[in-house]
């Protein structure tokens, strides 16, 4: 078994984040809960809100926030050269497959932030003091977290939260009704399905259909890039490594379809589209 696949097995079976969180928030530390784009598929909105901040969070930031940078900073690296061809790289499996099995792409990984670091950013700016805890569907945010220490980012799983919400006994409230994300933007809801950078980063306006490729999952996704490697039109791929997308996330508690799960944040999405970086009175879903 490949080293990283270990790695990848490892994280599965033991979870020190979650009890270091635990430990923060007995201690009231300021933290900022950064709910990545797929909680929907988990978590009703907009109680999750509520539950988060009952729970001792002092902040909740949307990751799509984080994801509107992350989409500036590809678009201007495909406008900064003509000639510059990427592997969007949001996705820290697929960064690792890469370094791991196909080290001779590593020139092509674009150097934008992911959202999470993004979002982490963005915290420190916003809310000055407060520490960065990722909530999302993906194991292997816990070792991109690592790789970032300057940002001190501490991340989760959405199945972590409900230990989490079941260990400090946090049960609904019809105050959470009321709650909403302290740093918000509706633009970038879509990224956790595949091609939600291209989609929302407005790609098609910028290259033609023969310039990028959109794929996800590893049996998907090999082939694209042998393509990309072969053909010098391609200047772009978006790229994740799990089936759909985020969306079939190891780190989801739902049983949900693909296909379910997709349209759980296509709703979300859609519902509140409104929604910016303003605040607004958001209803559950």
């Amino acid at each position: 078994m490949a080293a990283w696949l270990i790695l990848l097995k490892n994280i599965m079976t033991d979870s020190p984040e979650l009890s270091l969180l635990l430990d923060l928030l007995g201690k009231k530390e300021k933290l900022a809960a950064m709910l990545a784009p797929s909680f929907p598929i988990d978590f009703p909105f907009p109680d999750v809100i509520g539950k988060l901040k009952r729970a001792g969070f002092s902040y909740a930031v949307e990751v799509s926030r984080g994801a509107v940078e992350t989409n500036k900073q590809v678009v201007q690296e495909l406008k900064s050269d003509p000639l510059k061809r990427i592997i969007a790289s949001p996705c820290p499996s697929l960064v690792r497959y890469i370094k791991a099995q196909r080290p001779e792409l590593l020139p092509f990984l674009s150097q934008a932030d992911s959202p999470m670091t993004a979002s982490a950013k963005l915290v420190r700016q916003k809310f000055p003091g407060a520490r960065p805890v990722f909530i999302g569907p993906c194991l292997v945010k816990k070792l991109e977290a690592k790789d970032y220490p300057d940002l001190n980012i501490l991340a989760i799983t959405f199945k972590e939260l409900f230990v989490l919400f079941e260990r400090l006994k946090i049960d609904g409230s019809t105050e959470d009704f009321v709650t909403n994300f302290d740093l918000l933007t509706a633009h970038t809801r879509l990224y956790p399905i595949s091609g939600g950078l291209c989609q929302s980063a407005g790609i098609k306006e910028l290259l033609t259909d023969e310039e990028f490729r959109v794929v996800s999952g590893l049996d998907q996704f090999e082939p694209v890039l042998d393509e990309f490697v072969k053909n010098k039109s391609i200047r772009l791929v978006d790229v994740l490594f799990c089936p759909g997308g985020c969306v079939g996330g190891p780190g989801i508690k739902s049983t949900d379809s693909l296909e379910q799960r997709r349209q759980r944040v296509v709703k979300f999405w859609v519902t509140y589209q409104s929604a910016s970086k303003d605040n607004h009175n958001l209803q559950a879903v």
